[in-house]
């Protein structure tokens, strides 16, 4: 399973030669300027909820690639009424290929699209596949709801906001991962605008002094769990 970060939320995922994409927000990311989104591939888009910082490519990504777009009912069916080809899925259900499953899970936040049209419940997605699995909690405060997650799934990594203000930040984000019973972590949703910019440093050692891995992608790099 190797994993590409593009900036804020959004991720590559290469799984067997089957590339899903999560939350593709990378034209309108400074940061992430270096990326050209014409040269990435994917078979399917995974959305955790409607806000533009998580979906302003899914359209031109999903006309260029013909993907599948995984995401909540209502948020499907909105791009399902621009032609775009989708998958329903709803909270505790799990969408699944030959390659990888991917189960909708809880998240506590807002969601709806630019347009003001109503994006569903916010969620997250765990992702298993080769032996491993993908915790990602999309935007999210903490929420006692992780600890159903390791009931079931032994988690190989997750990818947790740690940006504060819109989501939880780091102290938060270590409550989480030991919800969620993982202790390495790949952080998101942080630096791309004023109100979430953090100290990568000090978070590091945050999450190092409670016996944790925070791993800080720079945009356009990769890892392989």
């Amino acid at each position: 399973m190797k994993i590409t970060f593009y900036g804020h939320a959004c991720f590559g995922i290469e799984i067997s030669g089957t590339h899903i994409i999560v939350d593709p927000f990378i034209t309108g990311n400074p940061l992430a300027s270096h990326i050209d989104v014409n040269t990435i591939k994917a078979d399917y888009i995974l959305v955790t909820h409607a806000h533009q910082d998580h979906v302003l490519d899914v359209e031109k990504l999903a006309e260029k690639t013909g993907a599948t777009i995984v995401s909540n009912y209502e948020i499907v069916m909105y791009y399902g009424a621009k032609n775009l080809k989708g998958h329903p899925v709803n909270h505790g259900g799990t969408f699944t290929t030959e390659n990888f499953s991917a189960k909708y899970v809880n998240a506590i936040h807002t969601s709806s699209f630019a347009d003001g049209s109503y994006g569903g419940q916010p969620g997250g997605f765990v992702i298993t596949a080769e032996d491993k699995s993908l915790y990602i909690a999309g935007d999210t405060a903490v929420t006692m709801d992780m600890k159903l997650i390791p009931m079931s799934t032994k988690l190989t990594a997750a990818i947790l906001p740690i940006g504060d203000n819109f989501t939880m930040g780091v102290t938060d984000a270590i409550i989480a991962s030991d919800l969620v019973e993982c202790n390495t972590i790949i952080g998101c949703h942080f630096n791309t605008f004023p109100p979430i910019e953090i100290d990568v440093d000090q978070a590091k050692q945050e999450f190092l002094n409670s016996n944790k891995e925070l791993k800080i992608l720079e945009i356009g790099g990769s890892l392989t769990l």
